[in-house]
């Protein structure tokens, strides 16, 4: 019964967090198709009025949400089920704040009360979404549990950094960011709410270091199921990582484009994370890993030869006839058509040696035995030299080698 009782309460939050959300949208969207010029889309943030942004809202709170009830609901101890709810729930009263908040502004109906606590809520709320899953998620993976209780300092100083700035933050005097026609209603105009924060922020972002060095630290002394978890979420962070770079260089391009990688990047976080609470699939993050190395290395390389190809081409065709070219670019797809599978073979190879040495190495006694195994006939070497693979590339503690007597030639020789 208990265990039903929490799963209705993890799915309940689920539910509560998308209505919320969608009501916020509503009520923003309504507000700027209403009076467009008191809250106009720049073309530029919102390229498509706003609509990639709501959905990326949904996809973000279905994500945490939906993660967060699955693994509530299998391990109700493990906190980091609650933690991933209640960040959906945050992101939807958020916009349901704003929501309103814009709403009020451009109507001016409704108590000033409840318009001004609106703005004020969506204008520092964010800071929750930052430090707190940073910071908790780290320390409490996998199991919702500190690493030790000597750890439990860094968890009250996390606590401790975390609540001062929110609080610090909700409290600074003057225009709220998101909306300076609105000057903060619980502003606190006082020189130690600055200290307060600054001092709060260095705590808070100390207590993420810590956080992190709480992994590695667990790692070491972990399992090999409890590895193959940790490997799952160094995974989702190094895809994120890996995309704020890429991004990076996008939106020197498109700005748009590079801050919607990031956050489509950041919804892959809490998938790998859950994966590895709930074990499903578990053991395949090492082929997953594999694949992404190989695949980006060759994806880098792909793209460095196809642009190198079409500047050096077009520079070519240029100085031979005077003008540019097609065929540089038909050249250059050319060359990206044949150097496919040879470059893919090279960099599987390339990141087997460097990654995965005891398994290169396995392949290739395999398949030198392969070859032996053709040409030797000899039944007594031939079982020396299996045993001798098998403890090279398994390493079991103890090898035994048993051979099925031959019967059927027994039979024959026996007298009738």
């Amino acid at each position: 019964m208990r265990h039903h009782a929490t799963a209705w309460l993890a799915w309940s939050l689920v539910t509560l967090s998308v209505v919320l959300l969608v009501g916020g949208i509503a009520l923003a969207r309504t507000t700027r198709l209403a009076d467009p010029e008191l809250y106009p889309y720049d073309p530029e943030l919102y390229p498509y009025g706003g609509v990639v942004d709501a959905v990326l809202s949904l996809a973000t709170v279905l994500t945490f949400s939906v993660v967060g009830a699955i693994v509530a609901s299998r391990h109700p101890r493990n906190t980091i089920g609650w933690i991933f709810c209640s960040i959906g729930l945050v992101v939807g009263l958020n916009a349901l704040a704003r929501g309103y908040a814009e709403f009020w502004i451009a109507s001016s109906s409704g108590p000033r009360s409840l318009g001004e606590t609106a703005a004020w809520f969506g204008s520092w709320s964010w800071t929750i979404l930052v430090f707190v899953p940073t910071s908790f998620l780290l320390l409490l993976f996998p199991d919702g549990r500190l690493p030790s209780p000597r750890w439990r300092p860094v968890a009250w100083v996390a606590g401790l950094g975390i609540t001062g700035f929110v609080v610090s933050s909700a409290l600074e005097a003057g225009p709220l960011g998101d909306f300076p026609q609105i000057v903060n209603p619980y502003g606190v105009d006082s020189l130690v709410v600055g200290v307060v924060t600054f001092a709060a922020a260095v705590v808070a972002v100390s207590s993420m270091v810590a956080s992190a060095v709480s992994v590695i630290v667990r790692h070491r002394h972990a399992g090999s199921e409890q590895r193959q978890q940790i490997k799952w979420l160094a995974y989702g962070g190094a895809v994120v990582v890996g995309t704020i770079f890429v991004a990076g260089a996008v939106a020197l391009w498109n700005e748009y484009v590079g801050i919607l990688a990031i956050s489509v990047a950041l919804l892959g976080l809490p998938v790998s994370t859950g994966i590895a609470i709930v074990r499903h699939r578990l053991y395949d993050i090492d082929v997953i890993i594999n694949r992404t190395l190989v695949y980006s290395t060759l994806t880098a390389m792909l793209v460095a030869v196809y642009f190198g190809g079409v500047v050096v081409l077009q520079y070519v065709f240029r100085e031979l006839s005077g003008g540019e070219s097609q065929l540089a670019i038909v050249a250059s797809t050319l060359a990206i058509a044949a150097l496919f599978n040879p470059l893919r073979k090279r960099v599987q190879a390339f990141v087997d040696r460097r990654f995965y040495r005891r398994k290169y190495d396995a392949a290739k006694t395999l398949t030198a035995f392969n070859a032996r195994l053709r040409e030797e006939t000899d039944l007594g070497a031939l079982s020396e030299e299996l045993v001798g693979v098998v403890s090279e590339t398994m390493q079991p503690a103890h090898v035994t080698l048993w051979l099925r007597p031959d019967t059927a030639s027994k039979k024959d020789e026996a007298p009738g």
